[in-house]
């Protein structure tokens, strides 16, 4: 089979005029980007607000392993196969960071048949909105050490301060860094870091803004820390959350795309899975929804993670219902969940779990029965797909549908990695079922309800734990918060994407162990309080074997090394 660039280079791209008309969009609300990239104006979400709904369809997964498992792909190839049952479908994702990009993933658009292209500029750039959210982030680290330089008139506690610097690249040695170092002019010493560009609050910001207008109040509301009477610190009291919402005033326009097949696809935001809340834009939905039959979004990570998020942080400020959930299942994963196998990332796969073995999927089973379950706790629909490798046998697949439908999903055999649309056209069909019948969402917790109780909430009813161990740190942070107005804010709980417990190591779905809660940060322009729980870090490493080392120019001056 070709490279992924190599088939995401063969598409057959139509104009983007036709790609937007298709969701009844017309050129009038097109900024083009070249040629095959386009903004959507704002005023898209009222001209089209009049417009029936599309049925809103989120994928999630279960715990995935560092390979990650055809989350995007599955995204994409559904949209595509829309159109194979003569159905309308939009899709949107969020834009690939490109920390991971020169990372692990070596790039973020999908694969083979399923991808959203321009795969290069997809994965590289876009068309901007990473450095606008970095250069307003760091704007505004600039005027707080400004304010402190021209004699702190806030008096901010420098031990309280809790805004850090982002770039867009994994880079451990900023993790923890001295800033103000020289000479009297050179700014106030104190310590800080840098967080990569996706775990920005600007980046959260811009993903759960509703327009224009709302992107400038949450900026004004980000804290960047505390008075030495306790009191909050705002960038619209440093007087900078202006600048800030003009450099961002591009960004907050979602990015129009198509995958292979022609289906349009709104990239937009980015905010990281386990660190942030994982989704793409609330704009880019509340166009989307008014874009045909189908709105197909993703949510990072598995269930526990992104999809929680996508239900109680997205879905309660956007207003939109999801009708549908698929829950993406691979033989490899389980096989994982069995806890006979390590899987490494950039390592082939060991020998053993190629091996036919439909007993060990079922004994790593447990994770996708609570995923499954934790997609029902906010009374949505689920669909299993089973991504299909070439390596699997048929006799897995079977193990995988009837532990789905034994815990009440619908189930779905996808090839479309290899096979495109038509390789998930029973997916399509079962999301059509799916989201046909009435649903029950509701949110897992209600506003009133106190930050530890939304906490432990999700700690005991989704990650399955005994209870919730906090710092003593944590302990202050929380009551802080809650003494600041803050308590009514939902939860964004930071942890490892690869268990659903606190703890990598354990895999299935783990019981008889407690969620530790070191830190409690406060992103209140971004409208949630924000957990770390475990060894979470918000600025990634480089591996051994980066990809950066593999993505080139040839002779040509063409991309070579993205995947």
């Amino acid at each position: 089979m070709q490279s992924d660039l190599a088939i995401a280079r063969s598409a057959a791209l139509k104009p983007l005029d036709e790609v937007a008309a298709s969701m009844g969009i017309g050129p009038d609300l097109l900024e083009p980007y070249g040629e095959n990239v386009a903004k959507i104006k704002l005023k898209a979400v009222d001209e089209l607000a009049d417009r029936p709904p599309a049925k809103y369809v989120v994928v999630t997964a279960i715990t995935p392993t560092p390979l990650g498992e055809g989350k995007t792909t599955t995204t994409v190839g559904l949209g595509q196969a829309f159109k194979h049952i003569g159905k309308r479908a939009t899709i949107a994702i969020r834009q690939p960071s490109m920390g991971p990009t020169f990372g692990i993933k070596g790039g973020a658009a999908g694969g083979g048949w399923s991808q959203v292209v321009p795969m290069e500029l997809l994965n590289l750039h876009l068309t901007g909105d990473m450095h606008a959210v970095t250069a307003a982030h760091n704007l505004l680290s600039a005027m707080l050490d400004n304010s402190l330089h021209q004699g702190n008139p806030h008096d901010l506690d420098l031990d309280a301060i809790t805004w850090r610097r982002v770039l867009d690249v994994n880079d451990r040695a900023l993790r923890n860094i001295v800033v103000g170092l020289g000479g009297k002019e050179d700014g106030v010493t104190r310590q800080t870091g840098f967080d990569i560009t996706a775990a920005s609050e600007v980046m959260a910001v811009l993903a759960l803004s509703t327009s224009l207008q709302d992107l400038r109040r949450r900026l004004g509301r980000v804290v960047v820390g505390y008075t030495r009477a306790g009191d909050p610190v705002t960038a619209e009291d440093l007087q900078a959350a202006g600048s800030m919402a003009v450099i961002m005033r591009e960004a907050i326009k979602p990015n129009l795309l198509q995958t292979l097949e022609n289906t349009p696809v709104l990239v937009h935001a980015g905010p990281f899975g386990n660190i942030a809340h994982g989704n793409s834009s609330v704009v880019a939905d509340l166009i989307g929804i008014r874009g045909g039959d189908y709105l197909v979004t993703e949510a990072g990570f598995g269930a526990d993670i992104g999809g929680e998020k996508f239900f109680n942080i997205k879905c309660r400020t956007s207003g939109l219902r999801p009708d549908a959930a698929v829950v993406v299942a691979t033989v490899r994963a389980l096989k994982a969940h069995s806890g006979r196998h390590r899987v490494v990332a950039g390592r082939p796969l060991p020998e053993a779990m190629l091996q036919e073995n439909p007993d060990e999927v079922l004994e790593g089973a447990a994770n996708l029965v609570k995923q499954i379950d934790n997609v029902r706790l906010h009374g949505v629909s689920p669909v299993v797909a089973i991504n299909a490798f070439p390596e699997d046998f048929a006799s897995e697949h079977e193990a995988i549908r009837q532990v789905a439908e034994q815990a009440g999903a619908r189930v779905a055999v996808c090839t479309h990695f290899s096979d495109g649309g038509r390789g998930a056209i029973e997916l399509a069909e079962a999301v059509a079922e799916a989201s046909a019948e009435p649903t029950d969402f509701r949110f897992l917790y209600p506003a009133a309800a106190s930050l530890r109780e939304k906490i432990e909430t999700i700690a005991e009813r989704v990650y399955g734990a005994d209870g919730v161990d906090y710092s003593p740190a944590a302990s202050r942070q929380l009551d802080t918060y809650e003494r600041n107005g803050f308590g009514d804010l939902p939860v964004c709980i930071a942890k490892t994407h690869l268990s659903i417990s606190s703890d990598p190591s354990l895999k299935g779905a783990p019981t008889g162990w407690r969620l530790p809660v070191r830190e409690v940060r406060a992103n209140i322009g971004a409208g949630f309080v924000y957990p770390i729980c475990g060894d979470m870090r918000t600025m990634p490493g480089l591996g051994t074997r980066a990809a950066a080392m593999s993505i080139d120019l040839d002779d040509d001056g063409e991309i070579v090394g993205l995947s």
